[in-house]
Formats: C-alpha cells, sequence, structure tokens
C-alpha cells in the first residue's frame, strides 16, 4: 500500500488555502468527467475554516453531493453537530439543492442513524473526495483506538459507536472501508497537539488514520509545527 504523501504548509492558514483550491480543483474535474461531485465532509475546526472559504469559489454547486464522515448523536439543533458546523459555515450560504445534503440524523441514536445512513449510501458512487482531520490520539472520523474501525472486506459501511472516549459518546462513523472508496483522501491537520500522532503515523502505526487506504493512496495537508523535523 502506498504510503502517505505528505504536503508540509507552513502555517495552518497555508494548509486552508491549499486545501480549499484542492477542493475546488476536484470538483471541477469531476464536474467534467461526471457530472457531479461526490464529497464528504469532516468536522472540526480546521474545515470550518476550510467550507467559510469555499463559499467564495467559482463552481457549480448544483452538482454537488454533500455526505457526512461521522456525526455526534446530539440533538438536531446542537451546534455540536458537524451538520450544523457545515450548515453555518458553509451549506447556508451556496445553493446546493438540499436533497443532495445527506446528513446523519444522529438524533435518533447510534444504531438507528447507522441503519438509515447506511440505507441512504446504498447504491451510492465512489466519493470524489474524503475530507478528513487527525485527532491528537490517532483518530479519523469517529474511528478511534481500541474500536472496530471497520476494515474487512465484509465490513459495513457505516459503523454505530457507542463508547467513543470523547464526549458524546454515541456517534456514527462511515468505516475505514467506505472511507477509503474515493478517488481522493484528503486530511488536513493543524496544531501542535497533533505531533505526537502525525509522529506515530508517519513511523508505520496502527492508528485509525492510517485504516483509511483508497487506490490512489492519502494525501495529507499538515502544518509545519505537527511534523517536528
Amino acid at each position: 500500500m502506498e504510503s502517505p504523501r505528505w504536503h508540509v504548509c507552513m502555517t495552518a492558514a497555508e494548509v486552508r488555502e491549499r486545501a480549499v483550491a484542492w477542493i475546488a480543483a476536484a470538483a471541477r474535474a469531476a464536474v467534467a468527467a461526471r457530472g457531479a461531485f461526490r464529497l464528504v465532509l469532516a468536522g472540526g475546526e480546521t474545515p470550518r475554516g476550510v467550507y467559510e472559504e469555499l463559499r467564495a469559489i467559482d463552481t457549480d454547486w448544483s452538482a454537488w453531493q454533500v455526505w457526512f464522515g461521522d456525526e455526534r448523536c446530539l440533538a438536531r439543533d446542537d451546534p455540536r453537530r458537524n451538520s450544523r458546523m457545515a450548515e453555518a459555515a458553509l451549506l447556508s450560504h451556496v445553493p446546493i439543492p438540499p436533497e443532495q445534503v445527506y446528513v446523519v440524523r444522529g438524533e435518533r441514536g447510534a444504531e438507528q442513524a447507522a441503519a438509515d445512513y447506511l440505507a441512504a449510501l446504498a447504491g451510492a458512487a465512489e466519493f470524489d473526495l474524503v475530507l478528513l482531520g487527525l485527532g491528537e490520539d490517532g483518530h479519523a472520523a469517529s474511528l478511534f483506538p481500541g474500536d472496530d474501525w471497520g476494515e474487512a472486506p465484509d465490513a459495513p459501511d457505516v459503523l454505530a459507536v457507542h463508547a467513543a472516549p470523547k464526549p458524546p459518546a454515541e456517534r456514527v462513523s462511515l468505516s475505514a472501508r467506505r472511507l477509503g472508496r474515493t478517488r481522493c483522501a484528503l486530511f488536513l491537520v493543524t496544531g501542535a497537539g497533533k505531533l505526537g500522532a502525525v509522529s506515530a503515523w508517519r513511523a508505520g502505526g496502527n492508528l485509525p488514520a492510517a485504516s483509511i487506504r483508497p487506490p490512489a493512496g492519502v494525501d495529507v495537508l499538515v502544518e509545519r509545527i505537527c511534523i517536528g523535523d
């Protein structure tokens, strides 16, 4: 399996700037080739800044299809929900058709929300771009150390998570196998607190982030402070 491609940025702002350009280019290519751009969004502060800057790009928003890599099982209007953050930062500002935004109904509880999202994904094509963050413990989406990350060939596309080490304990996550069914997986990594996870990943550690293995490999936009060289 191809090693991650590390793209070192001097600042977090550069990570965001390059991510916006990357997403815009991926959207143009996907719409030109297939008439649709299938994007998986991540939660977190770095993606929030990216989403805010994405509002200004020149793109055919009507061709975008938006999915979520994971969600917290909280009330529908809880600001900690990834879908609420994405709505505030991007989705309420651009004309993506609402029926092309596939929200995880986390308010229904992990098991039911996972089952619902699995049904929504049934027959869905390969993603064009999956955005991901990296936790200080090496987690990605809501795939945490010590859990089943859904790597097996027969793993379901969606996992119900009941004991996340960060609150809330109940979450829903796409499996590593489904996250890997993409033309591009792009990690956005900023902050000195990620140094340990980045070091472990680069050393070949068995981290959840490393379990996401698309055919074309993984790209990581990483702030220099996280590298430690």
